[in-house]
């Protein structure tokens, strides 16, 4: 169950983060829930033999990885049986048929997240970034991310700085102003980088941006996006490019494609070859069939079948996500394909109703 240990106390179900499987551990019972109890680690008293010290300095703290505890060739094995514990759970039709892979894994699993989203505060004097510790709003300040692009955490680290130079505000939870979050993505096809300052009132960011894209000449784009919510909810429905361009280009399966700074791709650049060369190789389409890319972002998966189907649909809950999709399909010279905004589950039965067969979905 995600980094959970499972274990039993006088048949009782209980799950203990931190553990893993053989070991023999010492916990205390922290909730008690009808079928099963959550305790906390309290001592190992006989350690996997596949128990490793986690690299990161923050990683007990932090709680952004759950399995840097477990030597990786171990972490594949654990998602592995992830997916079985999952098909055993909900059963799908013929479920007990499925074929499950092994998790392919990556040859350097550090530094692969392309997409930094810091939480940023002030405290001890200071403007600092990082991430909440695990159930709490208590950030731990992270300025050396081991899963982190490299690029976007040496931004993130300037931009702190910059913060901090410029007096600009910082967010309080109960004024609810000030820049709250950040967030920086590096396309690795173009090494293109865009910024979002997420903000619960209107900033001045004109001398902090000419700096920052002086000692970044990669960052081509930076928006603003306007929270004024009290909820945990990252982002707020208006965003504003204030510096640079639109979009930034990535590559991906032989293609560019373009990404507007709220659009969704996927966080790990060079697995995202991998993930999507398999759909590829697993669906055999033709082109008298017609496809659904469900949740398609930017498109940049249905993209690679458009040339093999009749057509392809496809749909997000991002407008601007919707809006790329559609550029990039345009860029590509393809018109078969057709892009809404809006939920899988309302739009698809919709087409349905409307006479629209697809043959597979993504």
């Amino acid at each position: 169950m995600n980094d959970k240990g499972i274990g039993f106390y006088k048949k009782t179900l209980v799950f203990v983060p931190g553990a893993l499987k053989g070991e023999e551990v010492f916990c205390q019972i922290v909730s008690v829930k009808r079928n099963f109890v959550q305790a906390k680690l309290l001592k190992i008293n006989k350690a996997s033999k596949f128990r490793v010290d986690p690299e990161c300095g923050v990683y007990e703290e932090c709680g952004g990885c759950q399995l840097m505890h477990l030597r990786y060739d171990k972490q594949l094995e654990f998602k592995t049986d992830l997916l079985g514990q999952a098909l055993k759970k909900f059963k799908p039709a013929n479920f007990e048929s499925y074929e499950i892979r092994p998790t392919i894994g990556m040859k350097q699993p550090q530094h692969y997240r392309a997409k930094l989203q810091f939480q940023i505060r002030s405290f001890g004097g200071s403007v600092k970034a990082g991430l909440f510790a695990e159930g709490s709003h208590r950030l731990i300040n992270i300025d050396d991310c081991l899963v982190q692009d490299e690029l976007t955490q040496a931004i993130m680290n300037k931009v702190t700085n910059l913060l901090d130079k410029y007096k600009l505000p910082i967010y309080n939870e109960r004024k609810i102003s000030g820049i709250r979050t950040v967030m920086i993505r590096r396309a690795l096809g173009s090494n293109q980088v865009q910024l979002i300052f997420v903000t619960s009132n209107p900033v001045s960011l004109t001398k902090l941006v000419k700096e920052l894209t002086l000692s970044y000449p990669e960052i081509v784009t930076v928006a603003v996006n306007y929270n004024y919510s009290k909820s945990s909810e990252i982002y707020g429905q208006e965003t504003e490019i204030i510096w640079g361009q639109d979009t930034i280009q990535e590559e991906v399966l032989e293609y560019n494609c373009a990404l507007s700074p709220r659009a969704f791709y996927q966080l790990k650049p060079k697995q995202t070859e991998v993930l999507y060369g398999q759909a590829v190789e697993a669906l055999e389409v033709d082109k008298s069939e017609h496809l659904i890319d469900a949740y398609c972002g930017v498109g940049t998966i249905g993209l690679a079948f458009a040339k093999k189907v009749s057509t392809i649909r496809g749909m997000d809950i991002i407008p601007e996500a919707i809006e790329d999709a559609r550029k990039n399909a345009e860029s590509l010279g393809l018109d078969n394909a057709h892009y809404e905004v809006g939920k899988a589950e309302d739009i698809i039965p919709r087409w349905y109703k409307e006479g629209y067969r697809a043959d597979a979905l993504i």
